[in-house]
């Protein structure tokens, strides 16, 4: 899917410019792309529009669906000059599921071009407050063309997703490299494109001095880069991230998200983590950042 989509631009501007040569009529909608932003409140709406802004989108947030038909008419016109354009529908309830329903299925019969970019998340993060909404929802995710689940996303991890899936190649700079640490007692990552666990290194969990510090704290980190077998995994690990990262790269990936997991998130993979951002980042070919999502969460007790 994804990689249709990268060149379903480049297909719509070389049909445009046949009619045009043949002087055929246009079809409704005139603008190149139009996205529609919708899903569950608190998924990240706003920081997916903030990723079209800054490619040059024309952006309008908070459109109740009855005025998504008429926006689209505006853009068609003559005079417009807008050729890429994203809203955010916040569907919060009532009527408003019903409305967007019909606005899509009009689109679809006007022979407007558009796509729907439906954001998601887990279940734990969404029912505390929205439980009601989800059902309710389901017929406009089913009619989506992306759908993202956000609930492990930072916001700059969901604009670089959002670019991956969504802007047009040309759009894209250099390769996001995002190298999460993570917990396996506490789940793998939901979006990760590439994991790798370090459990098979010793644990500095079972040290006494150590349990209570972090992969970010210099006895930890002495700890773990002296353990055995952590030169022979790097060896082996390094050479395989330069052969995928250009394969990626040449692949047309705008984001990569590479996983690496220990027990508890904390010692191990925060400290092999650090290492292979600080490793990438030197380099300067890729915009590296790395996510340590579990290690804030307390040790377990012996």
């Amino acid at each position: 899917m994804t990689r249709e989509r990268t060149g379903f631009l480049d297909r719509m501007r070389g049909e445009r410019r046949a009619r045009e040569r043949d002087g055929e009529p246009q079809p409704t909608g005139g603008i190149d792309d139009f996205v529609i932003i919708t899903g569950f409140s608190g998924a990240g709406k706003s920081q997916a529009m903030a990723c079209f802004e800054d490619a040059g989108y024309f952006c309008v947030d908070n459109l109740p669906p009855e005025m998504i038909a008429s926006l689209s008419q505006l853009f068609a016109h003559e005079g417009s000059k807008v050729e890429r354009a994203a809203v955010v529908c916040d569907v919060r309830g009532g009527t408003y599921f019903e409305a967007i329903q019909r606005v899509l299925d009009q689109l679809d019969a006007d022979g407007v071009r558009h796509r729907v970019l439906f954001l998601d998340a887990s279940e734990e993060v969404l029912l505390r407050r929205f439980k009601e909404t989800r059902n309710l929802l389901s017929p406009v995710r089913e009619q989506a063309d992306v759908v993202i689940d956000t609930s492990d996303l930072s916001a700059s991890r969901l604009r670089k997703v959002v670019a991956d899936k969504m802007l047009p190649q040309g759009v894209r700079g250099k390769l996001a490299v995002t190298f999460l640490t993570y917990g396996y007692k506490h789940g793998a990552p939901r979006d990760a494109d590439l994991l790798f666990d370090v459990r098979f290194l010793p644990n500095p969990h079972y040290e006494s001095e150590l349990r209570e510090l972090t992969g970010l704290d210099e006895q930890v980190i002495d700890y773990v880069e002296r353990s055995d077998g952590i030169a022979d995994f790097y060896d082996h690990l390094i050479p395989l991230l330069d052969y995928l990262l250009p394969a990626y790269v040449r692949e047309g990936k705008a984001h990569l998200t590479v996983g690496i997991g220990c027990t508890g998130g904390r010692h191990r993979s925060v400290v092999i983590g650090e290492r292979l951002a600080r490793e990438y980042s030197e380099r300067g070919e890729y915009m590296v950042e790395v996510i340590h999502r579990d290690v804030d969460k307390p040790p377990r007790r012996p």
